[in-house]
């Protein structure tokens, strides 16, 4: 079960595919990651969908980056899933995209203002951040 990101519907799978290969060849230290709000979120919307990351950029680095963007409160939660999981807080942007890369060579990001797919998480025994709210 797969979220429907409309970055997919607008652009051919060709024009995808050789758009993250073309980021990839030139920008070897980053990687092309897709951020759409999920479908009944109440988080504010994006104001671009396609960001380049520093692979080295932690996931909790990428959230507060999400954060600002959609300037969100202080006390507002925010969730980002990948293919319906949240992602430990302390992995690399980088090791995500090597593990959740789509075919295209995205990597596909949904934000939401809760947590919507009940919790679920990626296992990771060091991640101590993840829990603090």
């Amino acid at each position: 079960m797969s979220a429907k990101f409309a970055f997919k519907q607008e652009h051919p799978f060709d024009k995808r595919a050789s758009e993250s290969a073309r980021i990839r060849g030139k920008y070897n230290d980053r990687v092309p990651v897709i951020v759409e709000r999920a479908e009944k979120s109440d988080a504010p919307t994006l104001d671009k969908k396609k960001y380049l990351v520093p692979a080295d950029l932690t996931v909790g680095q990428f959230v507060y980056v999400i954060r600002k963007r959609i300037k969100l409160s202080a006390e507002k939660a925010i969730f980002i899933f990948v293919n319906n999981v949240l992602p430990p807080t302390a992995a690399l942007m980088s090791a995500v995209y090597e593990e959740h890369k789509d075919e295209d060579g995205f990597l596909y990001v949904t934000y939401s203002g809760e947590n919507t797919f009940g919790g679920e998480r990626a296992s990771d025994e060091d991640d101590e951040a993840s829990v603090a709210r």
